[in-house]
């Protein structure tokens, strides 16, 4: 192959690796040197370090390769609407000022970005104190970390200040925190129409007062949030929440515990289907909501059951062992 022959864009896969690509699925694996020439195999994910050896270069399956390439582009896509929100705060008060000049009266913003834990609860502690219908909560709580005290009370204050009011709270979790203490403790102590489900997996944490105005995160150690007043967008919010809440199995006030078939609990399944998707341990424990090792005990555990000696023959032996479709039969 001549120096130019591989000359194309980022976004293309040439004849040449297309045909490497084929190859090294027929083979099992090619050497470094081998794959040297098209390197747009290796930038599109298609090919992968062996574990055993570093010189030899194994096929990734194509639907793997390409969900790892859609979730790094929503990631882009995400980081730059959180820069477009954070500029838009930035011009939010010369805006405000061209308006007050122009005698327009001032109006709440359908968007406001709140940095820094106490102003994130100063703004939703003023919102819930204006609220006395409902609150939509979906909580997500890393298994790394803990809920500091003066938040958990906090939290507690302002629900049992709604509850008071007349209003309900509907709050949703991850089925990994169905026996977490500090979850136990607060459905103990609050008084009211409150009313708690879990799913496998959820979005991220979401607040909904009176379905008018909500809260979610704007960067990824939460430390941003961005507080949505668009009726439009509110809306889809709810619709989303709603949808989550129907598919979500009780724990509060009468706990149910996630139907599963035999020989496989829910939390197993989960992974499996995670693991058929091509995620990777860490986003599988992220995605659930437990640690990395926790993830890797029962993805071993699934592996040692199907007899399976590589992570792409896992994936292969749960497809075709049917225990993903069994899972409709037991809802």
């Amino acid at each position: 192959m001549t120096a130019g022959a591989h000359d194309h864009g980022p976004e293309e896969l040439c004849e040449a690796g297309t045909s490497l690509y084929e190859r090294a699925l027929r083979a099992g694996c090619l050497t470094r040197a081998e794959a040297a020439a098209t390197p747009c195999l290796l930038r599109f994910g298609l090919l992968q370090p062996s574990v055993t050896d570093m010189d030899r270069l194994e096929p990734v399956a194509a639907a793997v390769a390409l969900q790892r390439l859609l979730r790094a582009s929503a990631e882009r896509i995400a980081d730059e609407r959180r820069r477009e929100a954070l500029v838009a705060q930035n011009f939010g008060p010369l805006l405000q000022a061209k308006a007050r000049l122009a005698g327009v009266p001032d109006v709440s913003p359908a968007f406001k970005v709140h940095s820094g834990l106490d102003r994130i609860n100063e703004a939703i502690s003023q919102v819930m104190a204006d609220s006395s219908k409902e609150c939509l909560a979906i909580h997500t709580h890393p298994t790394h970390t803990r809920i500091p005290p003066r938040l958990f009370a906090l939290a507690l204050e302002r629900d049992q200040a709604l509850l008071d009011r007349g209003g309900r709270v509907r709050s949703l979790y991850q089925h990994t925190l169905r026996h977490a203490p500090t979850i136990h403790t607060r459905y103990e102590r609050l008084r009211g129409d409150v009313e708690a489900r879990t799913l496998n997996e959820v979005t991220e944490r979401l607040l909904v007062f009176d379905r008018t105005v909500a809260f979610i995160p704007a960067s990824k150690d939460r430390t941003v949030a961005l507080e949505i007043r668009h009726p439009a967008l509110v809306e889809f919010l709810v619709t989303v929440f709603d949808r989550l809440w129907h598919l979500a199995t009780p724990m509060y006030p009468q706990e149910v515990q996630p139907p599963s078939p035999e020989g496989m609990t829910p939390r197993q399944r989960a992974i499996a289907t995670l693991l058929v998707e091509g995620h990777t341990d860490t986003d599988i424990a992220e995605r659930l909501g437990m640690n990395v090792r926790t993830a890797r005990l029962h993805i071993a555990k699934l592996a040692a059951g199907l007899g399976s000696q590589s992570r792409a023959q896992l994936g292969y032996l749960i497809g075709q062992s049917g225990i993903l479709d069994q899972e409709g039969e037991h809802e």
